[in-house]
């Protein structure tokens, strides 16, 4: 024996080992390097071998079929060594020496089973999906997670007999808590989803690979979305926190390839609930938040009250819903809004959504003002919930000035106000009084039109009283003077309740106008005094736009 190498093979076991009876057969043996070790007429060498695909055992089948002459009469290659014994043959560089020998090649020997792996057994083919996970990169080298990908879909392509999932993309919301695989096994079966259960077992990357095959072969999106859910479902529960990331990140790289309606805004929901402590890749949350926005008009309440994030003093995560909200007016490009009864749900939704957030003393005024005058108009065919939240804003933020007031107030429409809600607005000293003119005004609009409409031709206007002050039509936000209804009106029954609005309108001008009178009595004064004093520089602040 010339040249004896010691071969440790990742640490698992040491192999000695003839280096002339390797050579011939394996490339690699004559290039590496070892400690030299002195012996009587011999000399030893220590070879280490990291990252051996399969293991000890894979060497070992090696180093028989050289010992054998490469007759194979050592080896016997088989559906459950085929993937592991073709990547050895890479890892040993047994290609390039079996090109320069007749004898028998074990690369042509393994090629030639995994060939024939379609005809395998199934649960043989999911086994060497199986130790794919352990011989990467090497099996996407020499083709073999190709090869074995190919084989799992012919296979699916057969209707099979049992196998669980859920019958609809919605009925496949899991709740992310199952014990148990048994718990899995619960749901109903299909044909085209028998393979389910068998495929839990892959690693994340694994089953991302084999899903996004599934699609490039034209798989139904509703099938793989199926599938991704129901692998979190067996998967998640008991599994550590980097392991979760790794399988909630391959499943929502698959996820954001489907077609938008296949994929459960509900299970989306659980995904992000799961997620929100294990910090995804920016990449991955964006991905995740984007399609749970394209999605939003399915969403309920429950969904949205996503608690803030660590370290904030806010009760709920509305920068977050801000987000889906950017996403769902975004869904069909930078110009095209939704379709309306879309966007009538998710304004309905966010009327709900700001009861909940008004009274967070925490919430700040422009986060506030974000949230009330993201959707544009159509989204909302009344105002009056919007006003009740923001009337309860201000309830709860007493010390927001009036400036920070009418920025809030911009999301309200005030013609898009009951009668109700008008006439409490008017009155109500929470809000600015420059809001409540501007509601005034609005509903004195909303009432000629009304009149116009109905009996408005039997209708006799009167001026009003004569007020203490001068009275500018813009005054009333360019809604010009308020028309006031005397005697007896000849109103349809549906106006009816119209009569109280404007009673309370004709008093709310007159007091606005008695006060304007009285401010400008004493700025006139002060003036005066001023300029008798000696003229000094006047320093008076100017006079709102309504009273000058």
């Amino acid at each position: 024996m010339g040249c004896v190498l010691e071969v440790d093979v990742d640490g698992e076991e040491v192999f000695l080992v003839d280096k002339d009876v390797l050579a011939p057969f394996c490339g690699r043996i004559n290039n590496l390097a070892g400690e030299r070790r002195g012996g009587a007429g011999r000399t030893t060498r220590r070879v280490v071998l990291r990252g051996f695909p399969g293991g000890a055992e894979a060497f070992e089948l090696i180093a028989r079929f050289c010992y054998t002459g490469g007759g194979g009469g050592g080896v016997a290659v088989t559906v459950s060594n085929a993937c592991a014994l073709r990547c050895a043959a890479q890892f040993m560089d047994m290609a390039a020496a079996e090109e320069l020998s007749t004898a028998p090649s074990l690369v042509k020997m393994t090629e030639k089973a995994i060939e024939e792996m379609p005809q395998w057994p199934w649960q043989s083919v999911v086994d060497a999906a199986k130790q794919c996970q352990r011989l990467l990169p090497l099996a996407d080298s020499t083709g073999v997670f190709d090869k074995v990908v190919s084989a799992l879909l012919s296979h699916m392509a057969v209707p099979g007999d049992a196998t669980p999932t859920s019958s609809s993309p919605e009925s496949s919301t899991f709740r992310f808590s199952c014990d148990t695989k048994s718990s899995c096994l619960s749901m109903r079966c299909t044909s085209r989803t028998w393979w389910f259960e068998d495929l839990v077992v892959l690693g994340p990357g694994i089953m991302q690979r084999v899903a996004k095959a599934l699609l490039a072969k034209g798989t139904d999106d509703g099938v793989v979305s199926r599938f991704l859910f129901y692998y979190l479902k067996c998967r998640i529960a008991g599994a550590s926190a980097d392991d979760k990331k790794a399988m909630l990140e391959a499943a929502i790289a698959v996820m954001a390839d489907l077609d938008r309606s296949s994929v459960s805004c509900k299970g989306l929901f659980g995904i992000l609930r799961i997620s929100s402590p294990l910090k995804l890749a920016g990449a991955c949350h964006d991905s995740l938040v984007a399609m749970i926005g394209h999605k939003l008009d399915h969403a309920t309440l429950d969904n949205l009250l996503v608690p803030a994030p660590a370290g904030t003093s806010s009760l709920y995560d509305v920068t977050l819903v801000l987000r889906f909200l950017d996403a769902f007016l975004h869904a069909g490009g930078a110009h095209d809004e939704p379709e309306p009864p879309r966007l009538k749900k998710v304004g309905k939704l966010m009327d709900l959504y700001l009861a909940e957030v008004a009274p967070d003393p925490s919430l700040h005024p422009a986060k506030f003002v974000e949230i009330t005058t993201v959707l544009p108009a159509a989204a909302r065919d009344c105002h009056d919930a919007l006003y009740r939240s923001i009337d309860v804003y201000f309830q709860v933020h007493t010390r927001l000035t009036d400036e920070e007031k009418m920025k809030i107030c911009k999301g309200i429409n005030y013609e898009k106000l009951s009668p109700e809600c008008c006439k409490h607005l008017a009155r109500n000293t929470s809000f600015p009084t420059r809001a409540a003119v501007q509601a005034l005004a609005s509903q004195h609009t909303v009432l000629k039109s009304l009149l116009r409409g109905g009996s408005g031709q039997h209708l006799k206007p009167v001026s009003p009283p004569p007020a203490t002050g001068k009275h500018r039509d813009d005054d009333l936000g360019g809604g010009g003077q308020v028309v006031l209804y005397a005697r007896r009106l000849d109103l349809s029954p549906e106006n009816q309740n119209l009569r109280s609005l404007v009673d309370g309108m004709h008093w709310r001008v007159m007091e606005l106008e008695k006060v304007c009178s009285r401010m400008k009595t004493q700025m006139s004064k002060m003036k005066a005094a001023r300029r008798a004093a000696g003229g000094g520089r006047a320093t008076a602040r100017s006079l709102p736009r309504m009273c000058s």
